[in-house]
């Protein structure tokens, strides 16, 4: 069934999986998802407070600047956040900033004061703090809504990658800010992958969100895709695979993936396709 959802399916509580045939078939879904959350926020809130990882993740995005969606959606009412940034310049060709300008912001009509990137000025520990200082400003402000679970923030859409490890922001595997439960934005001296300091959301403001996506394309995805999923790994350690821990408190998390993505699933017929 060409230009739809190849399978979908429920697992845990709140949590459903997509999985699509190609690129495009992804970048419509998910774009028509965003659209659909953005619409539902400003229409209860006034709002729609999003945000974004770097990486491929900017691409999968790039439907929401052609039409309908570039002319329809009320892009005055989006406030843009990072749910991880690297500490460079904005400039710097490891900026997520200066990735999703490029790529997204720059084709769409969303206000300059509405978009907030980390001050490139600080040091990544300064950096971390003026962050969640802003947030909890427009949290304030009720900009930002909050969650009445844990009075985290909670941010109508959180977007996210996935990497080969099982990381999701700049959350790695066994790293000790997986474990921070006080602070909604910390920062990294050590990330094993390159630039090592970053500041990220830690683990309660991201599962505070109304809504969380997770995308992963490529089969060198598929194993920490399975390891977050599926339930047959119980036993694994909870730090080891930190996409496992994404677990809403009271929101949706949803996963884009496209079929390498999805191949180990496939493998123990965690799903079944739909045609």
């Amino acid at each position: 069934m060409e230009g739809e959802i190849m399978a979908s399916y429920e697992t845990k509580k709140n949590c459903e999986i997509r999985v699509f045939e190609s690129s495009d078939e992804m970048a419509t879904d998910l774009a028509e998802f965003i659209s659909q959350v953005s619409e539902i926020s400003v229409k209860e809130r006034g709002y729609f407070v999003i945000a974004l990882s770097g990486g491929p993740l900017i691409g999968h995005m790039r439907k929401l600047c052609e039409a309908p969606y570039n002319k329809t959606l009320d892009w005055s009412k989006w406030y843009i956040f990072w749910a991880e940034e690297r500490a460079v310049a904005k400039n710097h060709a490891e900026s997520n900033y200066k990735l999703t300008w490029e790529e997204f912001l720059s084709k769409v009509p969303t206000f300059n004061g509405h978009v907030y990137p980390i001050n490139e000025n600080a040091t990544v520990e300064e950096a971390a703090t003026d962050y969640e200082f802003i947030i909890r400003q427009l949290v304030k402000a009720r900009t930002v809504g909050v969650s009445v679970s844990n009075d985290c923030p909670k941010f109508d859409l959180v977007l996210l990658n996935i990497g080969p490890d099982g990381h999701v922001a700049s959350l790695f595997p066994n790293h000790p800010a997986l474990e921070l439960k006080d602070d909604w934005v910390t920062y990294i001296t050590d990330s094993p992958e390159p630039p090592p300091e970053r500041i990220t959301f830690t683990l309660p403001v991201i599962n505070s969100a109304s809504n969380i996506a997770i995308v992963a394309t490529g089969e060198d995805k598929a194993k920490a895709v399975s390891f977050a999923i599926s339930d047959c790994n119980e036993g694994l350690g909870a730090t080891s695979v930190p996409a496992r821990m994404v677990q809403p408190t009271d929101g949706k998390l949803v996963w884009f993936l496209n079929e390498a993505a999805a191949s180990s699933l496939e493998a123990g017929n965690a799903y079944e396709h739909e045609y």
